[in-house]
């Protein structure tokens, strides 16, 4: 029995769910997981180093490791890659300038081997402001298209509002279901 197989059979067991939320620094990750608890989210400082947080959902147990963006800890990303099931990549929709740093990040993370087969969920963030591109662009500006290696969908959403927040959860959760739990 492989490695994998015996992962899977644990997993299937407990139902637990591990997820990794990544993204550029200041692109809202941690204003989501706040969302998803129902938690004030007006005083929220940058994320140094990671948080873990442990969502009941549906049947399932969610673990969302939430790891700061900056550019000093985009090395240290590596450490969390082991049995993620579930990638979460959020972005600021209105942050253009950093768009080609955002892409370069995103696609370089999907050439890692510990994340193959990881469900991608794209959160694209701050819709709420004027400023904030359509979807449709950012998919074109990030090259969603040579993804051949994930399942992968992109959402427009909002931290503040919490837009698609909940839709996202449920198809990362039903994507992850299908792959390890049928």
């Amino acid at each position: 029995m492989g490695l994998y197989t015996i992962i899977k059979k644990i997993k299937q067991k407990e139902k637990e769910i591990r997820i990794l939320m990544l993204g550029l620094d200041n692109a809202g990750k941690t204003t989501i997981v706040k969302k998803f608890f129902d938690e004030d989210i007006n005083t929220i400082s940058p994320t140094f180093g990671f948080n873990i947080r442990t969502l009941l959902y549906k049947e399932y147990t969610l673990n969302i490791w939430d790891v700061g963006g900056q550019k000093t800890l985009r090395a240290y990303w590596q450490n969390y890659f082991e049995s993620t099931d579930g990638l979460i990549w959020v972005i600021d929709s209105s942050d253009i300038r950093r768009f080609n740093d955002c892409k370069s990040e995103l696609h370089k993370l999907l050439l890692e081997e510990r994340l193959q087969g990881a469900s991608l969920l794209i959160f694209a963030n701050k819709q709420d402001l004027s400023s904030s591109l359509p979807v449709e662009e950012i998919q074109q500006i990030l090259e969603l298209d040579k993804i051949k290696t994930h399942h992968y969908l992109i959402l427009p959403c909002s931290s503040i509002t919490g837009q698609n927040l909940i839709e996202g959860l449920n198809w990362l959760v039903q994507d992850v279901h299908i792959r390890i739990f049928k």
